[in-house]
């Protein structure tokens, strides 16, 4: 049986079991889902042992556990780990979800006229996770199995994995492996896949500003009592000059530059700017001059407010000058910067910009390093033509905006490269309201992973 007669004749259960570990709301980032998250690792242990790995184990870590499996058929095989995470983001607002964030149903869209999966994790990362599941399952059913694959899904991604590593150093040679592969990107279209071949770094971070000791009545003192809120509100407008670049000193020393040829090749993906903002419901686009839309969401760094509170926030009014002002903000980061010298460099320059009349603290929260995959190395080279047997067409490298700090952790402690074969749309909303991923692309995921395993094998051993 080919692998898309096993997607046609099983696709409503393949459907449906997607569908059921939607409705687990495995929030990582909130204690109250601690039991969900449980939940959502048993239902993963369950399908793996039905799909025929040798051994499952949920592994405890100080956080969430990790979700470990393998299937060695001969030593003498390449080894693929295959890492996937199955905690999602938080809901909110869940006032902007056009159907409840956990009770997945199938819609269709602009993007996707076959239907498209709403719920939160449909990509990010349950179903791009979970193709690798049934793929498997597919390979294990028709006796086509290519490597050794081990799995590795871990309940941490979400809150930047900071339990990942100890466990890495722990196994080492538990997860020994060739190539890791990952699917948690995204393509151009499913007209025109693409790969990726780069992720941005992070640098994360909270800002405290404190004024008065407690809230104040501002019309009793009001314009004599530094606002944290209005303080913190021009130091936040002062991280970027009328450029779009950022103003922390050092901020771009070490940025690598990418060259003309490569901006020429970018610039030949498809991309509609007029499509772009009127999907996003915006009348122009913003960034650092001098560089186009896709440059400024992949090979550029990046410095962005995620929340901002302080004060008095509900109903009606409460005249209030508030003690303390807060924001989150992220810093997306490109090859040659580090993550800990961008985060230092952000806390001296902001703690610096504070008025005697406030204190300051930067608490950072976390980081990860940016990272390059060689597209002429073997692991990317099966990727691709792993695609291109399925969608007619060679895949486009492109660099991601996105970040997944566990990438370059993985070269670190397993010296292996990782491969990323995303199957997602940037359309899919993930981390927003009404996050959904395409029927299209969870079943063309599933009938183009086990291509990757023939190819990476055939490669390897030429």
């Amino acid at each position: 049986m080919s692998v898309k007669q096993f997607i046609e004749k099983d696709k409503d259960r393949l459907l449906e079991e997607l569908m059921a570990l939607l409705r687990i709301p495995s929030v990582s980032a909130d204690s109250a889902y601690k039991k969900d998250m449980l939940s959502a690792a048993e239902f993963l242990k369950i399908k793996l042992l039905e799909a025929g790995v040798d051994s499952v184990e949920i592994c405890p870590t100080a956080g969430h556990p990790i979700v470990y499996a393998e299937k060695i058929m001969d030593p003498s095989w390449p080894t693929v780990l295959v890492y996937g995470h199955y905690d999602v983001q938080p809901p909110d607002p869940i006032e902007l979800w056009e159907s409840g964030p956990f009770e997945p149903i199938i819609k269709t869209t602009d993007r996707h006229p076959e239907g498209a999966i709403f719920a939160r994790g449909a990509c990010d990362d349950k179903g791009q996770m979970y193709m690798h599941v049934k793929a498997f399952e597919y390979m294990m059913r028709e006796q086509k199995m290519y490597c050794n694959i081990k799995f590795m899904l871990e309940g941490e991604e979400e809150v930047g994995s900071p339990n990942l590593g100890p466990f890495m150093r722990e196994n080492q040679e538990r997860l020994a492996c060739d190539v890791i592969l990952i699917s948690d990107t995204s393509m151009l279209g499913n007209e025109s896949p693409s790969m990726t071949s780069g992720l941005r770094g992070l640098s994360y971070v909270e800002v405290e500003v404190t004024g008065p000791n407690r809230d104040l009545h501002s019309g009793t003192y009001g314009g004599a009592v530094a606002n944290p809120i209005n303080i913190l509100a021009k130091m936040i407008a002062s991280l970027q000059d009328e450029e779009g670049r950022i103003t922390v000193e050092g901020f771009y020393d070490d940025v690598l530059e990418v060259s003309a040829e490569e901006r020429e090749a970018m610039a030949k993906a498809p991309f509609d700017l007029a499509d772009y903002k009127a999907k996003l419901g915006i009348d122009d686009v913003s960034g650092e001059a001098g560089f186009s839309t896709m440059e400024r969401a992949s090979i550029r760094p990046t410095l962005d407010v995620n929340g901002i509170w302080g004060g008095y926030i509900g109903e009606g009014a409460k005249t209030v000058l508030p003690s303390k002002a807060y924001a989150k903000i992220s810093m997306r980061l490109v090859p040659n910067q580090s993550s800990e010298q961008i985060t230092a460099l952000f806390k001296k320059h902001f703690e610096a910009l504070a008025p005697a009349s406030v204190k300051v603290v930067v608490t950072p929260h976390h980081g990860g390093e940016p990272v390059l995959t060689p597209t002429d190395g073997i692991e990317f080279q099966a990727a691709a033509k792993a695609y291109e047997q399925t969608f007619g067409k060679r895949p486009i490298p492109l660099r991601a905006g996105g970040s997944i700090p566990i990438v370059a952790l993985f070269e670190e402690i397993l010296g292996a490269k990782t491969v990323m074969m995303g199957f997602g749309l940037d359309t899919d909303a993930i981390h927003s309201p009404n996050e959904h991923f395409g029927v299209f692309n969870y079943f063309k995921g599933i009938e183009t992973l086990p291509y990757f395993y023939e190819h990476f094998r055939a490669m390897k051993e030429a």
